[in-house]
């Protein structure tokens, strides 16, 4: 069944039955959409988590905000965890949250590597799993496409004897389109993961269409610009006619944007805090926007 019939039939239906036997609990037992990975029959919550940031400040704020916001994603119908191995303790502490009882078959994970060279590469990737302790990562990949000459070929290797279920590349600006378009002219990943936002749109008409038509999966990043989409937006109201798709917030604005696209698998949300993962969750249980009125939230950003 497709992602759009799911939210708008079933899912909104669910929910507003849902609201009239206990109102404020709809969206809480509403599963989030799903959308399948292409070519298999494996299917992905469209919300994920971005882990950099909260796995960072592991050193001073402890695992607490890390497990808070893990368990929120679980309880909010996601699964799918970004990781970015850059400190081998912050990174341990990550894998001894992600092995507790109620997370450890919960998760999707995925690591990247983005040093220079096979050997250090295979390294990273080597402490990635010991450190996360498990045998097989579920998404492997090179981290805007670092040496990836040399490191796609030991991803396939790592993909053939076990220790990758999925293998992809990834971007996060517009300076690296270029290469991978030159990549994809020769190799076909499981997965891309590329920026993309209400506010970032070149990816919209020169991959996410090209991506969906060669059977690869799409992981999008930068939802709200790292932070920055709302230090633009800041002064400025959330118009009115955004209610019209149930939207509240400037996160729900570009997240809605996003999630309307039906080209994509998942969507990337970076927060430590419970309560922006739980929102962010709940922005894909609602009315998405038809193209008439995402082209009113292109001219509406664009005119700011």
């Amino acid at each position: 069944m497709s992602f759009h019939s799911i939210t708008r039939r079933q899912v909104f239906g669910l929910a507003a039955a849902l609201t009239l036997a206990e109102p404020g609990k709809a969206l809480a037992q509403a599963p989030m959409p799903r959308r399948t990975i292409p070519g298999t029959s494996e299917s992905l919550p469209v919300i994920g988590l971005g882990s950099s940031k909260v796995v960072q400040e592991v050193a001073t704020a402890g695992t607490e905000p890390l497990a808070a916001v893990l368990r929120q994603l679980v309880a909010s119908g996601g699964k799918l965890v970004d990781t970015w191995p850059r400190n081998p303790a912050n990174d341990a502490a990550f894998g001894r949250v992600i092995a507790a009882a109620d997370l450890r078959d919960a998760l999707f994970v995925t690591t990247k590597i983005d040093r220079t060279g096979r050997e250090a590469g295979s390294a990273q990737f080597d402490e990635a799993l010991d450190n996360y302790g498990r045998e097989t990562i579920d998404l492997a990949q090179v981290f805007s496409l670092t040496d990836v000459a040399t490191h796609w070929p030991y991803l396939r290797e790592q993909k053939e004897n076990g220790r990758a279920r999925y293998i992809g590349v990834t971007v996060s600006e517009a300076g690296r389109y270029e290469a991978l378009e030159q990549f994809l002219g020769a190799e076909t990943p499981d997965f891309v993961q590329i920026n993309y936002s209400i506010t970032e749109r070149e990816s919209e008409e020169r991959f996410l269409p090209r991506l969906a038509d060669r059977g690869i999966g799409v992981i999008i990043n930068r939802p709200f610009m790292n932070g920055s989409y709302f230090d633009r937006l800041e002064n400025t109201p959330l118009p009115p006619w955004a209610a019209e798709f149930d939207c509240t917030s400037w996160a729900q604005f570009s997240l809605k944007y996003i999630l309307a696209n039906p080209h994509l698998t998942c969507v990337l949300t970076e927060t430590s805090n419970p309560a922006h993962m739980e929102e962010n969750a709940a922005t894909a249980m609602s009315r998405l926007p038809d193209e008439a009125a995402r082209q009113r939230m292109r001219d509406f950003i664009d005119e700011l």
